[in-house]
């Protein structure tokens, strides 16, 4: 099995986001990455300048890249956006809205996780307009997953392994909203959540997570438990969303229990030690609410 690592979904700065990918291309043992802004179009102009030097970086060490359309297209310049980035030469692009699959004009490319892919016939009608891989959403359940991955031989199956959970994406921005300021000027405040914003139900419960224009999960989807089934199910590679830790590491420990080379309960302290800032869930996979970890597989079993 693959490991993918997702682009960054949170507003770094420009250095931060250039040098993020110039180590992952040094030392992060991933197969697959993809780059670009897929949330805000405002905040793509900034890594503009950068994005040539990282997608050479990342190509030089070896790693597929994929340069990932936004997830909400609804003005005329993202939509010049899109298909200049698809019509560019030797680009793959991961599509993450389907108005963009008209620029891909049958090309090979990959679908991202923001589209809806729930059963293998909507997977099947993307793999036959040139879908190559398809990352699918991360509420399906395993059933569900297996019976995709099975429908579909030829086609790489990926599925969301840590990370925040993208849940939906609004035209509203709701970091603007909260200070009080208009989408139009935002000031950009979203650039002082490098993980997202917190949310808290009325009663102080933790709930979610809020990213610009974009909704996640609080807690942090960790599969490294369930790798062995998942490959069972067909699945080709797995997705490491970025986060504001130190995410060679994070493969590094993805890579070890894959290879069978690092006991699974001592990689899941060892990520709990590298990303604290969020709970562990795995929910949805288990066909169980998103924000549930399930007990360890290995972990012995409590007295009756």
């Amino acid at each position: 099995m693959q490991l993918t690592l997702g682009p960054v979904l949170f507003n770094w700065s420009p250095e931060t986001w250039r040098d993020f990918y110039f180590r992952i291309a040094d030392e992060a043992p991933v197969d697959t990455v993809a780059v670009g802004d897929i949330v805000c179009s405002k905040r793509s102009p900034f890594l503009a300048d950068h994005l040539p030097d990282v997608v050479e970086r990342l190509a030089s060490a070896g790693k597929q890249v994929m340069l990932g359309s936004l997830i909400l297209v609804s003005l005329p310049r993202e939509r010049r956006q899109m298909a200049d980035m698809a019509k560019a030469e030797d680009s793959f692009v991961e599509i993450n809205d389907l108005s963009c699959l008209g620029a891909v004009a049958n090309r090979p490319h990959a679908i991202g996780p923001f589209v809806n892919v729930y059963n293998e016939a909507t997977a099947a009608f993307l793999a036959s307009r040139g879908a190559t891989r398809i990352c699918l959403p991360p509420e399906l359940p395993l059933t569900s997953v297996k019976t995709i991955a099975a429908a579909l031989p030829d086609v790489v199956i990926e599925v969301f392994g840590f990370g925040k959970a993208p849940l939906a994406i609004s035209a509203r921005c709701y970091h603007a909203r909260v200070h009080k300021l208009s989408k139009d000027n935002c000031k950009f405040v979203c650039e002082q959540d490098p993980d997202g914003l917190l949310i808290k139900t009325m009663d102080g419960q933790q709930f979610l997570s809020v990213n610009g224009v974009q909704t996640l999960s609080h807690g942090c989807v960790d599969l490294i438990d369930d790798v062995a089934d998942l490959a069972k199910a067909g699945v080709h590679s797995l997705r490491l969303s970025p986060q504001n830790c130190d995410m060679v590491a994070v493969a590094k420990l993805y890579r070890q229990v894959l290879d069978g080379r690092l006991d699974v309960a001592q990689a899941e302290n060892d990520l709990a030690t590298l990303y604290p800032g969020s709970p562990f869930v795995n929910g949805f996979l288990h066909g169980l609410p998103g924000a549930v970890h399930t007990p360890l597989k290995s972990a012995p079993a409590r007295p009756h």
